[in-house]
């Protein structure tokens, strides 16, 4: 009797640990939402390629770096690079996944998406709340062929912590000294004007349906949105749109070692036809991991974005790491992720 109970506890057993791995493994990650509509992507075809699930919740970067912190989730990710001293504190690892631009969206009668011209210093007079109608003269010099009204613009941004927000104040506080001295840079600050939106999404909703509003979202979401984007001035005074090429421009001549976690900042590159706000974004993991095999898996994925992941990074405007950036990212994970007794998670 005995004998055929404990042979039927490890059918059960056996059963059990099979059906889990025609299931699939399940990863979970929190943060960005910049990167969201891409990360989603990403998931769907790994998840029909291996049968693997990642769940991503797009929180906003300062909340994806609290859970990887606290341990809730297998991954973190943020758009705002950690300092080394905060990665050393908290035993993290950071590197890059993919790279993009926020544009500026505009919901202005009769303006295309990529008519407006906007300079660095005449946007950030505008979030300032020194530039408060379309028809001032600043935009107007720059727009001398548009038909702008003389309307009060509305001004809108994040409300939640993002990572978003910090490249696109980190933008500002590199062209404006104004902006520099009165607001600085963040993942969340307190506006000098506008009205807030959580997410990504939430500032293209309120876009969308407010007349002669501005905002900033990643590009994805204004192209998701049928959202006007503006043109921008870059550093080399040129006018240019955003796309794969401009945020691929920016990104050129970065070098990804110059700083702890690859933490590299792409705002105002130089180069004739850089995009000016571009970014990367970024993963967050621990160094010991308390589940080993999920990070384990977490790095499968991202190792299958690399080589897989390309052509559909493209379709949604985004910018693969370059082959080199993901090796030598791949080298970080074989010396900086270990189990507790210190062997390599990733060989």
């Amino acid at each position: 009797m005995f004998k055929r109970v404990l042979k039927t506890l490890f059918a059960v057993a056996a059963w059990s640990v099979a059906a889990q791995a025609a299931a699939g493994a399940n990863m979970t990650g929190a943060g960005a939402s910049f990167p969201f509509p891409i990360y989603a992507k990403w998931a769907d075809q790994y998840h029909k390629a291996t049968g693997n699930k990642v769940n991503y919740q797009s929180i906003g970067s300062g909340g994806g770096q609290q859970q990887i912190i606290t341990g809730t989730v297998d991954f973190g990710a943020s758009d705002d690079p950690m300092k080394g001293d905060d990665l050393s504190e908290h035993k993290l690892i950071q590197f890059p996944a993919v790279i993009g631009g926020t544009v500026p969206v505009v919901n202005i009668e009769g303006i295309a998406p990529g008519e407006l011209r906007l300079s660095g210093p005449v946007l950030a007079d505008i979030f300032l709340g020194k530039i408060t109608n379309w028809s001032d003269s600043a935009i107007k010099l720059l727009n001398p062929d548009l038909s702008l009204p003389d309307r009060d613009i509305i001004v809108i941004h994040r409300a939640d912590g993002s990572g978003t927000t910090f490249g696109w104040t980190n933008y500002l506080s590199k062209v404006s000294e104004d902006w520099k001295s009165r607001v600085g840079e963040g993942k969340a600050i307190k506006w000098p004007t506008g009205q807030g939106g959580k997410g990504n999404e939430g500032v293209a909703a309120y876009v969308r349906q407010l007349r002669n509003s501005i905002g900033y979202v990643e590009y994805a979401y204004a192209k998701e949105n049928h959202l006007s984007w503006a043109q921008l001035q870059n550093r080399d005074g040129e006018f240019v749109q955003p796309d794969q090429a401009t945020f691929a421009a920016a990104a050129a001549n970065a070098d990804w070692n110059s700083v702890p976690g690859m933490g590299v900042v792409l705002t105002n590159e130089a180069g004739a036809q850089s995009w000016p706000i571009t970014s990367a974004s970024f993963i967050l993991m621990r160094k010991t991991p308390r589940r080993p095999e999920k990070a384990r898996e977490v790095l499968a994925f991202f190792d299958w974005v690399f080589r897989q992941g390309g052509a559909t990074a493209e379709a949604l405007d985004y910018v693969s790491l370059p082959e080199d950036v993901a090796q030598q990212v791949r080298e970080l994970w074989k010396t900086q992720i270990h189990t507790a007794d210190g062997s390599a998670v990733w060989q």
